[in-house]
């Protein structure tokens, strides 16, 4: 697997990248890992009437500087903004024997594992999709967002992980749909012992390889060491400054 860290990169000019990458790998070339920070965007996949889930209006989006885009990936409404990594693994499903169900489970367990090794204790929800951290009031908030589509054969879309988001934009709308659920981030669960935002990125990376490396002598199944060869379009930043963002709560 190949991983490419496009730096920071608009959503659209990003989905572009990756049909690009995607098409590379359906005619049989070398499965990638796109890794990319966008400017403020909200996403919204396929399913019918997800736009009533954004929920600030046009004109408050147009001041805030945040894009709105209909994406063809499966899932409901998201953000992606500084301080996220988010992450699109191109990969063909019959060479590593994966349902579309079997492939976002271990998505979410590379996820998992990536944040255990940092602290977090990141689990799956049994009634919702991504990655979850457990709340001091018993709430599980997430933390992580998933949304793929399969096409001959082969996944787009992908991950993104709060790192050092700033949260109060997924106040512009009802995140994945799920009324009443928080989010967080990996600065606001361990405060001063978050790592760098580039550590972060780095650590998913190795886990995504070695997640999708078939294992010695086990074809079609990750776990293997594997080894990450990044191929950097723009310079990683490990600090991202967040964009300041006005106090905001608008409910329609």
């Amino acid at each position: 697997m190949r991983v490419i860290d496009l730096g920071t990169m608009p959503y659209r000019d990003a989905w572009a990248a990756q049909e690009r990458a995607h098409d590379e790998v359906v005619g049989g070339g070398e499965e990638q890992l796109l890794l990319v920070e966008h400017p403020p965007v909200i996403t919204f996949g396929r399913r019918p009437n997800v736009r009533r889930n954004v929920i600030a209006s046009d004109e408050s989006l147009n001041q805030l500087g945040v894009e709105v885009v209909q994406s063809d990936r499966g899932g409901d409404v998201t953000f992606h903004g500084p301080g996220q990594v988010v992450a699109y693994p191109i990969v063909r499903l019959n060479d590593h024997r994966l349902s579309v169900g079997a492939l976002a489970r271990r998505i979410e367990e590379t996820l998992t594992a990536t944040l255990r090794e940092f602290g977090i204790d990141a689990r799956k929800s049994p009634d919702a999709i991504g990655v979850w951290v457990p709340q001091p009031d018993g709430r599980l908030a997430k933390i992580c967002a998933l949304g793929v589509r399969i096409r001959r054969g082969v996944s787009m879309h992908g991950i993104a992980l709060n790192v050092t988001t700033d949260l109060r934009y997924f106040d512009l709308i009802v995140p994945c749909g799920l009324v009443d659920r928080p989010v967080t981030s990996v600065q606001k669960a361990l405060r001063d012992r978050a790592p760098s935002f580039g550590d972060v990125k780095n650590t998913l990376a190795r886990r995504f390889v070695s997640a999708f490396t078939p294992s010695p002598g086990t074809p079609g199944e990750g776990g293997g060491e594997g080894s990450v060869a990044t191929t950097s379009s723009a310079p990683m930043r490990k600090n991202p400054h967040l964009i300041p963002l006005p106090e905001y709560r608008e409910r329609g």
